[in-house]
Protein backbone atom coordinates (compact mmCIF):
# COMPACT_ATOMS: atom_id res chain seq x y z
CA UNK A 1 0.00 0.00 0.00
CA UNK A 2 2.11 2.86 -1.31
CA UNK A 3 -0.45 5.67 -1.60
CA UNK A 4 -2.84 6.48 1.26
CA UNK A 5 -6.07 4.51 1.18
CA UNK A 6 -9.29 4.48 3.19
CA UNK A 7 -10.20 1.18 4.82
CA UNK A 8 -13.37 -0.13 6.43
CA UNK A 9 -13.09 -3.08 8.81
CA UNK A 10 -15.94 -5.39 9.75
CA UNK A 11 -16.53 -7.65 12.73
CA UNK A 12 -18.97 -10.08 11.11
CA UNK A 13 -21.78 -11.49 13.22
CA UNK A 14 -25.18 -13.09 12.84
CA UNK A 15 -27.09 -10.32 14.70
CA UNK A 16 -24.72 -7.38 14.25
CA UNK A 17 -21.73 -6.39 12.16
CA UNK A 18 -19.27 -3.99 13.75
CA UNK A 19 -17.70 -1.33 11.55
CA UNK A 20 -14.49 0.66 11.94
CA UNK A 21 -12.72 3.15 9.67
CA UNK A 22 -9.03 3.68 9.13
CA UNK A 23 -6.60 5.44 6.86
CA UNK A 24 -3.35 3.84 5.75
CA UNK A 25 -1.16 6.93 6.04
CA UNK A 26 -1.79 7.28 9.79
CA UNK A 27 -2.68 3.60 10.27
CA UNK A 28 -5.63 4.83 12.29
CA UNK A 29 -8.56 2.74 13.48
CA UNK A 30 -11.78 4.26 14.76
CA UNK A 31 -14.92 2.39 15.80
CA UNK A 32 -17.97 3.65 13.89
CA UNK A 33 -21.10 1.63 14.59
CA UNK A 34 -22.71 -1.78 14.78
CA UNK A 35 -25.07 -2.52 11.91
CA UNK A 36 -27.98 -4.86 12.54
CA UNK A 37 -27.89 -8.07 10.57
CA UNK A 38 -30.57 -10.66 9.92
CA UNK A 39 -28.89 -14.05 10.15
CA UNK A 40 -25.64 -12.47 8.98
CA UNK A 41 -27.21 -10.43 6.19
CA UNK A 42 -26.70 -6.69 6.66
CA UNK A 43 -28.70 -3.78 5.34
CA UNK A 44 -26.86 -3.37 2.05
CA UNK A 45 -28.27 0.14 1.81
CA UNK A 46 -26.50 1.03 5.07
CA UNK A 47 -23.25 -0.52 3.84
CA UNK A 48 -23.57 1.29 0.50
CA UNK A 49 -23.81 4.58 2.39
CA UNK A 50 -20.79 3.78 4.59
CA UNK A 51 -18.61 2.72 1.66
CA UNK A 52 -19.54 5.92 -0.18
CA UNK A 53 -19.15 8.21 2.85
CA UNK A 54 -15.71 6.88 3.79
CA UNK A 55 -14.55 6.55 0.15
CA UNK A 56 -13.52 2.98 0.87
CA UNK A 57 -10.67 1.54 -1.16
CA UNK A 58 -9.96 -1.61 0.87
CA UNK A 59 -11.98 -3.77 3.23
CA UNK A 60 -10.83 -5.92 6.15
CA UNK A 61 -13.16 -8.61 7.46
CA UNK A 62 -12.54 -10.37 10.75
CA UNK A 63 -12.11 -14.12 10.41
CA UNK A 64 -13.46 -15.82 13.55
CA UNK A 65 -11.05 -18.76 13.71
CA UNK A 66 -11.30 -21.33 16.48
CA UNK A 67 -8.59 -21.08 19.11
CA UNK A 68 -6.74 -23.98 17.45
CA UNK A 69 -6.72 -22.12 14.12
CA UNK A 70 -9.39 -24.24 12.45
CA UNK A 71 -12.38 -22.77 10.66
CA UNK A 72 -15.97 -23.34 11.71
CA UNK A 73 -19.30 -22.37 10.16
CA UNK A 74 -18.99 -18.72 11.20
CA UNK A 75 -15.67 -18.47 9.31
CA UNK A 76 -17.35 -19.72 6.15
CA UNK A 77 -20.07 -17.12 6.59
CA UNK A 78 -17.53 -14.34 7.22
CA UNK A 79 -15.65 -15.35 4.05
CA UNK A 80 -18.93 -15.30 2.10
CA UNK A 81 -19.63 -11.81 3.49
CA UNK A 82 -16.14 -10.70 2.38
CA UNK A 83 -16.73 -12.14 -1.09
CA UNK A 84 -20.04 -10.27 -1.34
CA UNK A 85 -18.34 -7.01 -0.31
CA UNK A 86 -15.69 -7.57 -3.00
CA UNK A 87 -18.29 -8.34 -5.64
CA UNK A 88 -20.49 -5.39 -4.70
CA UNK A 89 -17.81 -2.71 -4.27
CA UNK A 90 -14.91 -4.04 -6.35
CA UNK A 91 -12.34 -3.30 -3.64
CA UNK A 92 -9.63 -5.62 -2.33
CA UNK A 93 -10.62 -7.68 0.70
CA UNK A 94 -8.34 -8.94 3.44
CA UNK A 95 -9.50 -11.58 5.89
CA UNK A 96 -7.92 -10.86 9.28
CA UNK A 97 -7.65 -13.29 12.20
CA UNK A 98 -9.93 -11.92 14.89
CA UNK A 99 -9.45 -14.41 17.71
CA UNK A 100 -10.16 -12.85 21.13
CA UNK A 101 -11.14 -9.43 19.74
CA UNK A 102 -14.65 -9.62 21.21
CA UNK A 103 -13.23 -10.48 24.62
CA UNK A 104 -10.78 -7.57 24.36
CA UNK A 105 -13.56 -5.27 23.10
CA UNK A 106 -15.69 -6.14 26.15
CA UNK A 107 -12.74 -5.39 28.42
CA UNK A 108 -12.22 -2.00 26.75
CA UNK A 109 -15.94 -1.24 27.00
CA UNK A 110 -15.93 -2.04 30.74
CA UNK A 111 -12.96 0.31 31.20
CA UNK A 112 -15.06 2.98 29.44
CA UNK A 113 -17.97 2.44 31.82
CA UNK A 114 -19.99 -0.33 30.13
CA UNK A 115 -21.93 -2.22 32.78
CA UNK A 116 -21.23 -5.54 31.06
CA UNK A 117 -24.69 -7.02 31.48
CA UNK A 118 -26.39 -6.11 28.20
CA UNK A 119 -24.26 -6.31 25.11
CA UNK A 120 -27.44 -6.61 23.00
CA UNK A 121 -28.55 -3.12 24.04
CA UNK A 122 -25.04 -1.65 24.06
CA UNK A 123 -22.94 -3.74 21.63
CA UNK A 124 -19.15 -3.77 21.41
CA UNK A 125 -18.96 -4.97 17.80
CA UNK A 126 -17.58 -1.64 16.50
CA UNK A 127 -14.80 -1.79 19.10
CA UNK A 128 -14.02 -5.33 17.91
CA UNK A 129 -13.87 -4.04 14.30
CA UNK A 130 -11.45 -1.33 15.47
CA UNK A 131 -9.24 -4.02 17.04
CA UNK A 132 -9.37 -6.07 13.83
CA UNK A 133 -8.20 -3.04 11.85
CA UNK A 134 -5.45 -2.30 14.39
CA UNK A 135 -4.22 -5.89 14.00
CA UNK A 136 -4.34 -5.52 10.22
CA UNK A 137 -2.08 -2.41 10.38
CA UNK A 138 0.27 -4.19 12.78
CA UNK A 139 0.57 -7.18 10.45
CA UNK A 140 1.39 -4.86 7.52
CA UNK A 141 4.41 -3.63 9.45
CA UNK A 142 5.74 -7.15 10.05
CA UNK A 143 8.47 -8.37 7.71
CA UNK A 144 7.47 -11.13 5.32
CA UNK A 145 8.52 -14.65 6.25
Amino acid sequence: MNKPINVLAFDFGIKRIGVAYGQSLSQSATALEAIKADNGIPSWQTLDALVKEWQTQHVVVGLPLNMDGTEGDLCKRARKFGNRLHGRYGVPITMQDERLTTREAKSIAREQGHKGHSYDKDPVDAIAAELILTDFWHNLDQPSK
